[in-house]
Formats: C-alpha cells, structure tokens, sequence
C-alpha cells in the first residue's frame, strides 16, 4: 500500500498560543485538514494515518468525522520526540513492502505534483526526500562563531516534506538507530543516511509553495496561498 503519515504531535511552541499550530486555521480549515485533504484526494495514496499528541486523540477524531475522510484509517499517539512519531506510525504497519510519505502537519500547501513524483521515485528508490535549491549562501561555522568552510550552493538543497520510504528500510535504519546511544535526529533521511549509507535516497524537485508554518508571521503568506489556489 501507499499509506501517507501527517505527522501533527508537535507542540507549536514557537508559535506561541494554547493549541498546537497544526489546529491553527487558514482559510476556513486547520492547517491539519488541509494536509490530511491533499493525500485524501491523491488517487495513489491507499491510507492515511494521523500520529498527534495523545491528549489531541478526540480532537482529530472529531475532525475526521467531520470531515467524513474516506482514507484516514489510524490515529496514532505520537511520542516527545519528532522521531518518536515516525517510529509510531512505521510500529503500527508490518509488511515490508508498504511505501509510507511521511509529512509535516503543518505543511498545508503540499501539491499533487509533488505527491505523485514521491511515490514514482519510490518505485525505484527505497529512499526519497522532497527539497528546492538552496538559494542563499550557506555557511559553516565553528564553535567560535567564525567561518569554517563556504559549500557551494549547487550542491546544497533545502529539505521538505514528505520523505517517502520503504517499509522495510526506514524500520531497519530505525532498528540501528536505536542502538547507537548517541542516536538524535530531527530527519528521517538522515537516519537512513546515517545508518543506511549504503542506500541511496532520491532527491524529488520540492515547490516554494511548500511552505512549513514555523512562526505567526508564516500565517499570512499561507492564508493568501491557499485562497489562491
């Protein structure tokens, strides 16, 4: 199956405000409907599966019914860390051969385009990220502050959602990460990456549109695109 994971266990304290930012609205809806809505209607996504704060269980349930979402089949409690929330969603599937999108809640604008190019890459790759080109200079510095080391930019990306896996590799990478005690992520590409080096994770060409919802002053620009499209 291709199953899409809306990863809404965040606490949004950036954004300040008693509820989490992924029940925060935008153009009449959550910016948890509008992410679970674009996989909805994807005609290659099979599930969907919602990984929120436990104590947030009854408020996404009410949304689904409200809803009526067809594709949403599980509402799984999410743990403290990002990563926690992944391994809940990979834990609550057993066969290998599953393709799970795993995508930030509050990326509302995600295209249809981005969508289908995931799970074709995934028809080759067991591994894939969605990013744009880096457009600003990047540097890297030291513990002092100072520049170490200026990348070029060609090579460089910045990371979106979903990242797309398969099943079995994103579980195995997980299994390793588990046993390193230094293990933290804030990726799941980057746990493959780190564990998996030998697999390659393909590179799916992501939209400026494709906006995450960090700070207030990200509501606007979301609000105006979304009663664009």
């Amino acid at each position: 199956m291709n199953i899409a994971v809306i990863l809404a266990g965040g606490s949004g304290t950036r954004l300040g405000g008693a509820l989490p930012k992924q029940f925060l609205q935008a153009a009449g809806k959550t910016l948890l409907e509008h992410s679970i809505e674009a996989f909805e209607r994807h005609p290659g996504i099979d599930e969907i599966a919602v990984v929120i704060r436990k104590d947030f269980i009854a408020e996404v349930e009410a949304i689904v019914q409200r809803n009526r979402y067809q594709k949403v089949r599980k509402i799984l409690p999410g743990g403290k860390e990002r990563h926690d929330s992944s391994l809940a969603a990979i834990r609550a599937y057993t066969d290998d051969d599953d393709r799970l999108l795993l995508h930030d809640a509050v990326r509302p604008l995600v295209s249809q385009r981005i969508i289908s190019d995931c799970l074709a890459a995934l028809c080759n790759y067991r591994a894939v990220a969605v990013a744009v080109k880096t457009t600003d200079t990047i540097y890297q510095v030291d513990e002092e502050g100072c520049i170490r080391a200026i990348p070029p930019r060609s090579t460089l990306r910045n990371a979106q959602t979903p990242q797309g896996f398969n099943r079995g590799t994103i579980s195995q990478a997980y299994r390793l990460a588990l046993q390193d005690p230094l293990f933290t992520t804030t990726d799941d590409c980057g746990v493959v990456s780190r564990y998996l080096p030998q697999e390659p994770i393909y590179v799916v060409e992501g939209e400026a549109g494709n906006i995450k919802v960090t700070f207030k002053e990200d509501l606007p620009l979301v609000e105006r695109l979304l009663r664009e499209r």
